[in-house]
């Protein structure tokens, strides 16, 4: 087993606000990401009341080296899912909410009437609440992009994950350039929500092609940016190369904002969508 350094220890999950909050999710037949992809941070979410909800399933069409995610083919989608998304969200009374999907490249659309038809019942069951959505590339499908746009969230993130030079081995059924495409259309057709994306290090990249990645981020017009360190889910799981120190993270911080984001999420325990609301606010 490899030891991880101890700025990587997180609290065993656990508590009453964590149990209610597992409890409504499988009341609910609902999935979250926080748990799927066993994320570090999902006891301070949990215990905080907050999820990242994940929609069309819980079977991905990819097969990603580094994500846990089950693959395979997805089952059929659950119509009612939405609007259980949207009570759920009342229930938990959140005032943001992240919103993501597995990817599936079986569907038409790649899932963008999911989502949605997610963001149209939260709107009617929680009308203030500010929604996030992270989705995947939809191989590039302009009209897919233009759906979730029209849907109007208040944030669109798409992950780019890790840098150009892994992609064809970390992320074989990915491409980087469709990637950074669909983060600039976001822009092209809408100035008014925000754009968001991140990525993992320490799978093998080094000091420049992470600065690259930023600047790059950076001329799709990107607003929000997260990186963090990649922690392997499994064995079977693409292997740890570098554990980045705290210190580094935060000179890529530094980087990040001198490069002009808007917001920048850096650290070991950082992914997508932890202290969204925050960056949001």
């Amino acid at each position: 087993m490899r030891r991880h350094p101890d700025w990587l220890k997180v609290k065993i999950p656990g508590g009453k606000k964590y149990s209610e909050l597992k409890k409504l999710l499988r009341e609910s037949k609902l999935h979250t990401i926080c748990e799927e992809a066993k994320c570090p941070n999902i006891s301070e979410c949990f215990c905080s009341g907050t999820a990242v909800f994940l929609i069309l399933g819980d079977i991905c069409t990819r097969d990603c080296k580094y994500c846990n995610v089950k693959s395979g083919n997805p089952l059929k989608l659950n119509p009612n899912e939405p609007k259980d998304v949207a009570l759920s969200v009342k229930k938990l009374n959140l005032e943001y909410v992240v919103i993501t999907s597995v990817t599936r490249d079986d569907l038409s659309d790649g899932g963008a009437s999911g989502f949605c038809d997610t963001i149209k019942e939260i709107r009617k069951i929680n009308p203030k609440c500010k929604i996030e959505v992270l989705i995947p590339d939809f191989k590039g499908k302009i009209a897919s992009l233009k759906e979730i746009i029209n849907c109007k969230p208040d944030v669109i993130n798409h992950n780019i994950e890790v840098v150009k030079e892994l992609f064809l081995d970390i992320r074989p059924q990915g491409d980087y350039k469709t990637s950074v495409k669909l983060l600039k259309n976001i822009k092209k057709y809408s100035k008014d929500i925000f754009s968001k994306s991140g990525f993992m290090i320490g799978l093998g990249e080094n000091k420049d092609q992470i600065i690259q990645t930023m600047k790059d981020l950076k001329k799709a017009d990107v607003d929000f940016l997260t990186i963090g360190q990649y922690l392997q889910p499994s064995k079977k799981h693409v292997e740890i190369k570098k554990y980045y120190t705290p210190l580094e993270f935060e000179e890529f911080k530094k980087i990040a904002y001198d490069l002009g984001f808007s917001h920048v999420e850096s650290g070991p325990l950082v992914r997508s969508s932890y202290h969204a609301k925050e960056a949001f606010s």
